[in-house]
């Protein structure tokens, strides 16, 4: 995370209140409690894919934790080792979202001295990880708690298997409350968001307020263009997320936020087409890391990635958009290589399990870049740029180059756009404003058109 971001946080964290800008529940401590126990903070990150607990100390704790399968309601235990319970904490634990899709609530209490007992009464059954992640970015010590579905049915592997059916995540279209919008800024002490600009709520997308029948009509227009030619699919992958806020502007503008408004609205516009799906490695304020979207893009065979950012500087007076490719051979300028350092750290400070990360994931992560695929983005990348100097000024007037774990697809053509300096206040306005991020989602959307227009997708059999 750059280091402009820290100081933002770490008043957050002077005030006992750490809050993701959109999804997470934050629990404010009260004062008595940093004096009595290293509990830091409590915050909890419903997604539809999984849902995560963090407890932050200040030390490191010892825990265990097992499942209690035959009981009703299903029980998730973790004893933390280390640590008294209070009121306070105890208060805090019970703060769970109801529409939370796994979680129906959360239960503390002394198991014995110096152990405390918490107990996750679950919605449905689950495949749990409970990890510890030592201190990194913003964060002191955290231990994790996610909790995925056991047994869900992969909507991934569910296009794949039926290509002419939008499914969960992969458009959109209808995506309903669980992609509700929320605010951008931090919350004030009160915990209530701030007074903001029209910038600062992410619009819903417009294709969820269409008639029932739009949906109906859309399918068969899809069917129609897939007797022609195939789908084509395009990787939306708002940056950040969850326990990653990525960089924040002086006014308290997360671009976690940002980037997920400005994916919502050019998966809208790409969505209205009948020849193009859409897959977002996000919909919601959760941690992705960064293997799993590049994992996500290539198992639904996406033709073109496009991972959205806003970018941030030591200097306040840096300004304008870039956009990014991989590169075999080391960055094009030293600072294309710090913005890949800070990028590539988004799994430290988002926090992976690393025990259980899948070695797929990392293999995708290590050198599998193709001359091919780094051409084809360049070629990308162009387009997107010249599109993106008619709303903006450019930082750079041509596609730089770096090594963003990101965009190590080796078949995709993959970009990364930093849509403005989040860290220059005169753009950080821009960035919350619902217009201007409309327009970054057109000047996205048309880049994409301008690419495919000299660049036609090549022909292969049809997925499913």
């Amino acid at each position: 995370m750059p280091e402009t971001t820290r100081p933002a946080l770490r008043t957050l964290r002077r005030r006992h209140l750490i809050q993701g800008a959109a999804g997470g529940v934050a629990l404010a401590l009260a004062p008595g409690l940093a004096r009595s126990a290293p509990l830091l903070a409590l915050r909890v990150w419903p997604a539809p894919e999984y849902t995560r607990v963090t407890i932050e100390h200040e030390t490191k704790l010892g825990f265990t934790h097992f499942l209690l399968k035959d009981t009703k309601p299903l029980r998730l235990v973790v004893d933390i080792e280390g640590m008294d319970l209070t009121t306070a904490f105890a208060e805090q634990a019970r703060a769970v979202a109801p529409d939370d899709p796994f979680i129906a609530r959360i239960r503390v209490g002394q198991y014995k001295p110096q152990v405390v007992r918490l107990v996750v009464e679950l919605k449905a059954a689950v495949d749990p990880q409970v990890f510890a992640l030592e201190p990194a970015g913003p964060y002191r010590n955290r231990l994790v708690l996610d909790l995925y579905p056991e047994g869900a049915n992969d909507s991934l592997m569910a296009l794949l298997r039926n290509p002419n059916t939008d499914g969960p995540g992969l458009s959109v279209a209808g995506s309903g409350d669980d992609a509700a919008a929320q605010p951008l800024g931090n919350p004030n002490s009160d915990g209530e968001p701030p007074r903001a600009d029209a910038g600062s709520t992410p619009p819903d997308p417009p294709a969820a307020a269409a008639p029932a029948d739009s949906a109906q009509e859309r399918a068969a227009a899809r069917k129609s263009a897939r007797a022609m030619r195939r789908l084509i699919t395009i990787a939306i992958d708002p940056g950040h997320g969850g326990e990653d806020p990525g960089a924040v502007g002086k006014h308290g503008t997360f671009e976690k936020a940002v980037t997920l408004s400005i994916g919502r609205q050019l998966a809208a516009l790409l969505d209205e087409q009948a020849d193009i799906r859409v897959l977002m490695t996000r919909d919601a304020d959760y941690f992705v890391p960064l293997g799993v979207r590049v994992n996500k893009a290539r198992r639904v065979q996406a033709d073109l990635f496009v991972s959205i950012h806003a970018d941030a500087w030591v200097r306040s007076d840096a300004h304008g958009s870039s956009v990014f490719a991989l590169s075999e051979r080391g960055a094009t300028s030293s600072a294309a290589a710090e913005l890949a350092r800070q990028q590539n750290d988004a799994d430290r400070i988002g926090g992976i399990n690393v025990a259980s990360h899948d070695a797929a994931l990392k293999r995708v992560l290590l050198d599998l870049s193709t001359s091919a695929q780094i051409s084809d983005s360049l070629r990308f990348g162009d387009a997107v740029l010249h599109e993106l100097g008619h709303i903006n000024r450019l930082h750079r007037g041509h596609v730089e180059q770096a090594g963003f774990a990101v965009l190590k697809a080796p078949d995709i053509p993959s970009i990364l756009v930093e849509t403005a300096f989040i860290s220059n206040p005169d753009e950080e306005a821009r960035l919350r404003d619902l217009n201007y991020q409309r327009q970054m989602a057109m000047a996205l959307h048309q880049g994409i058109r301008n690419y495919f227009a000299k660049n036609p997708p090549p022909v292969r059999n049809p997925v499913g």
